[in-house]
């Protein structure tokens, strides 16, 4: 039983798809290709590498999430960097490239000079991965062959039409992160190392720089939910994952096995409706090609 998987960004909530992973594999289902935006791209390319979902917990486990988006001399303008992102990176796939992945597999980002949607399947994987996770504004843009690249979110959200792209001819099971358009926007805190005081981050979050962080946030949350709405509308993906993490912020720290947990919780939801199409599929292809 083949599917292709197409990983919906989120920060923090994207350790979901570890859970989505693991339970795909203990059901049977042999992934044939990944694609994956923002978080969800940084999960599908360890995967497409040859990392167990078990050890791919076991990899952001061992991240101090505190100093995860330190600055380095690298990193552009930007609130936060991508010290941290990059050390993770050098340490499980150094200098690998596509062409040495098992799967096929992809990411997506976003040409912010041109507008265009930019689906990144050959070259350094770090550099694609660097692109992907680069929310506009929080994280510094990358560049690659002269294209300055920011979170594939901002258009594709949960890259199902890559997941076609990648297999034609398999069912698409879209893990959807963002919260559904009817539910209620929640404030965003700003986010600060853990060395600064209590009293001094209550106070930061009074002044005019934290409300305008949460309010471009809360902006952007709402334009992802409706993009992402929409081209799940239009693409079709023929099974949809929603693991219940609304209550997690894209940079909260938090307990990583609770969160994978969620992701496995949401496929069981969902697994009489696959079972049900990759039956039909392999039906139709005993008819097509007249295997009884």
């Amino acid at each position: 039983m083949e599917i292709s998987l197409a990983l919906g960004g989120g920060g923090a909530k994207g350790n979901a798809h570890i859970g989505v992973l693991r339970r795909l594999e203990r059901e049977g289902y042999r992934i044939a290709s990944v694609a994956g935006t923002s978080f969800g791209g940084l999960v599908a390319v360890l995967y497409a590498v040859g990392y167990s979902p078990k050890e791919i917990q076991t990899i952001f486990e061992s991240v101090n999430q505190k100093a995860l988006y330190g600055r380095d001399p690298e990193d552009g303008p930007s609130l936060l960097g991508l010290a941290g992102v990059r050390q993770l990176l050098n340490r499980t796939i150094g200098e690998k490239t596509f062409e040495d992945i098992r799967i096929p597999c992809a990411v997506t980002a976003v040409d912010i000079n041109s507008g265009c949607e930019v689906i990144l399947r050959s070259g350094r994987l770090k550099d694609a991965l660097l692109s992907t996770v680069a929310i506009p504004g929080i994280f510094p843009v990358h560049r690659v062959d002269g294209l300055e690249l920011v979170d594939g979110g901002v258009l594709n959200p949960v890259p199902v039409s890559v997941a076609r792209m990648l297999s034609p001819n398999l069912p698409v099971v879209a893990v959807v992160l963002n919260d559904p358009i009817d539910k209620p926007l929640h404030p965003y805190n700003l986010p600060l190392p853990n060395i600064v005081p209590r009293p001094i981050v209550e106070r930061l979050s009074r002044i005019s720089l934290a409300q305008s962080l949460d309010i471009f946030l809360r902006s952007v949350d709402v334009s992802s939910r409706y993009v992402s709405f929409l081209r799940l509308q239009v693409n079709k993906p023929e099974i949809i994952v929603r693991p219940e993490v609304h209550h997690i912020q894209i940079l909260d720290r938090i307990v990583i096995e609770e969160v994978a947990l969620l992701g496995e919780q949401a496929l069981e939801k969902v697994l009489p409706d696959l079972k049900r199409e990759t039956a039909w599929i392999t039906r139709l292809g005993r008819r097509v090609f007249g295997n009884n």
